[in-house]
């Protein structure tokens, strides 16, 4: 999949049948996405830059996505997010069955509206999908 960055130009990112689409949302050309990859992994060094996708999100007005670890508080590996889970917050695995486990200490997909402007900045999620 060839995406125009903002930041970077020009990016590629390698879609596999392991690419988790947030929604499993169909995404057409023209569509406005986020792609996550996997920072630490190796990558070849050549222009456009290409990573391989683990999770590709459509953009949406009323809605992020962040992928990140959240440790047992959950909070994300940067710092910058907390998650506080309501009775209304959906909790998947990534083939929709339900997980019924607290989701802390793994990685997660976060799919949330407005959060706080505090730091870390805290939000109630509309969906969490664990990453097996």
């Amino acid at each position: 999949m060839s995406l125009e960055s903002i930041e970077r130009g020009p990016v590629n990112f390698v879609i596999s049948p392991g690419t988790y689409f947030v929604d499993h949302e169909m995404v057409v050309a023209g569509d406005e996405v986020t792609g996550f990859f996997d920072a630490n992994a190796p990558a070849l060094l050549i222009y456009p830059p290409q990573y391989p996708a683990i999770v590709m999100a459509k953009n949406t007005e009323n809605q992020n996505v962040t992928v990140d670890y959240f440790d047992y508080l959950l909070i994300s590996s940067d710092g910058n997010l907390k998650l506080n889970i309501a009775e209304s917050t959906e909790i998947i695995l990534t083939n929709d069955q339900a997980f019924n486990r607290y989701p802390g200490n793994r990685n997660l997909i976060v799919v949330y509206g407005p959060a706080t402007k505090s730091i870390p900045a805290q939000t109630t999620p509309y969906k969490i999908i664990v990453l097996c």
